[in-house]
């Protein structure tokens, strides 16, 4: 494995003779794929892939692949049925405990994938908050996200501090997978080799840092915080735990419960006391590239009471989408629309506290389209979220030419959709819009997201 002078020295010291060992990895980088359960269950989605898959050591929902596969072209991964994820970044959702109904944030979510585990695990119930501090990558968070199908989500794009002082003691669960030095990125991504020094370890750990101390304000009592980073620096990992709990009396550090991967060490706590057997760490030689871990629990004390936000009094009626979501939809298992300028929205039936009126917002719920010229246009959104309670709808199979067809962007003939919109499903699975007339299906699917290659 490629590392910088640094590193190498660093982990020798620490490590001695187990060095080589637990650094040995294969000589490709680990692949894997995290099935979302919103659309399919893992051992059908296994089935039905046509894809060869070995189930993963570090998520139920989890697969590895074969570095020949090209999952990112494959129709259920444009259904939103999975997410392309290194295997091992999978293993820290599931430690949140996640149930439905839970309110849960994502300090810092992009691209999307733990986001994406956590919405599966509500169940469309409850509310899930996905923070991205960068602009540029709380489009593509929002993106993934859509694609995903995910309903009952706020998107932010802020400063956890802002975070902190919007959500106070509100979230039942808060993961932080903190940015970090990138140790575990080394051999996928060479420039992360390249700018490694110990100035960037120090100054990783100073943010991770300031986003716990905020983690820890927006969490409820009774609450579990779940930390993890891809790096393998003392720093950033079991001396944060430990300097954390020395300033957060009001936690206490978890079992990861897990058996994959190995239990921390004693010796990368900064002289501080851990109870390092209760944390994860992750090595190259247990399958993944790296991950570290950790759950923390709040104790005691009662959540304030927070006043519901003024933007949750009753909309004003949509005429134009009630007319559209009765002939396509019956109902939906969401609250009233709300229409802003020429946009339609369906906000998460959970309410935001007054005090995250000023947050930045992307998005708040489902996109659901717009009025045009009196008539409402069903977003992409929509049928990504709810395309597969649709009354008309254009069946498709994976082995259906169609389909490849379909994703190309092409018109397909209509083999059970009726005259008007209505959405293509692959294997039951929401593709998009389209819109049938003279038994054809006109493709209404966005061009950006196109198998064009």
């Amino acid at each position: 494995m490629n590392v910088s002078q640094y590193f190498e020295a660093r982990e020798r010291g620490l490590l001695g003779a187990r060095y080589s060992e637990l650094y040995a990895a294969p000589a490709s980088p680990a692949r894997g794929v995290t099935v979302n359960t919103l659309r399919i269950q893992p051992q059908k989605f296994a089935a039905a892939c046509g894809m060869p898959l070995q189930p993963s050591p570090f998520c139920a929902a989890g697969f590895l692949i074969g570095p020949e596969e090209k999952p990112g072209r494959h129709p259920y991964h444009h259904a939103g049925a999975f997410y392309v994820q290194e295997p091992s970044a999978s293993s820290a959702a599931p430690l949140a405990d996640v149930r439905p109904g839970m309110k849960v944030a994502d300090l810092c979510a992009a691209p999307g994938g733990k986001s994406s585990q956590l919405a599966a695990a509500l169940a469309g119930e409850g509310l899930l908050v996905s923070n991205e501090y960068s602009a540029q990558r709380a489009e593509i968070l929002k993106s993934n996200l859509e694609r995903m199908g995910v309903a009952n989500t706020v998107i932010c794009n802020a400063d956890t501090a802002d975070l902190a002082k919007a959500f106070p003691a509100f979230f039942d669960r808060v993961l932080v997978d903190a940015p970090c030095s990138g140790e575990g990125m080394f051999r996928k991504e060479p420039q992360a080799v390249a700018q490694h020094c110990e100035g960037l370890v120090r100054q990783c750990a100073a943010l991770g840092a300031q986003i716990l101390d905020n983690a820890a304000a927006m969490l409820a009592p009774g609450g579990v915080l779940v930390f993890s980073t891809c790096t393998f620096a003392p720093e950033e990992d079991e001396g944060q735990v430990a300097a954390f709990l020395s300033r957060h009396p009001e936690f206490s550090l978890l079992d990861c419960g897990v058996t994959f991967g190995a239990p921390g060490e004693a010796n990368r706590c900064g002289g501080l006391p851990l109870e390092v057997e209760k944390v994860r760490r992750i090595w190259p030689c247990s399958g993944g590239e790296g991950h570290f871990l950790a759950r923390m629990q709040k104790n005691g004390g009662e959540a304030p009471v927070l006043r519901p936000s003024k933007k949750a009094r009753a909309p004003k009626p949509c005429p134009e989408w009630e007319d559209f979501c009765k002939t396509a939809f019956g109902a939906l298992p969401t609250g009233a629309a709300v229409r802003a300028g020429d946009s339609v929205y369906l906000p998460p039936v959970c309410a935001l506290p007054d005090t995250a009126s000023k947050l930045r917002v992307l998005r708040a719920g489902v996109f659901a389209g717009t009025v045009q010229k009196g008539r409402f246009v069903p977003a992409h959104h929509l049928a990504m979220a709810f395309g597969a309670l649709c009354k008309n709808t254009e069946r498709l199979s994976l082995s259906d030419p169609r389909c490849a067809a379909w994703l190309r962007g092409e018109e397909i003939e209509a083999h059970t959709a009726q005259a008007g919109w209505c959405t293509v499903l692959v294997d039951g699975m929401p593709l998009g819009w389209g819109k049938q007339s003279g038994g054809r299906v006109k493709n209404h699917y966005p061009k950006a997201l196109r198998n064009l290659k």
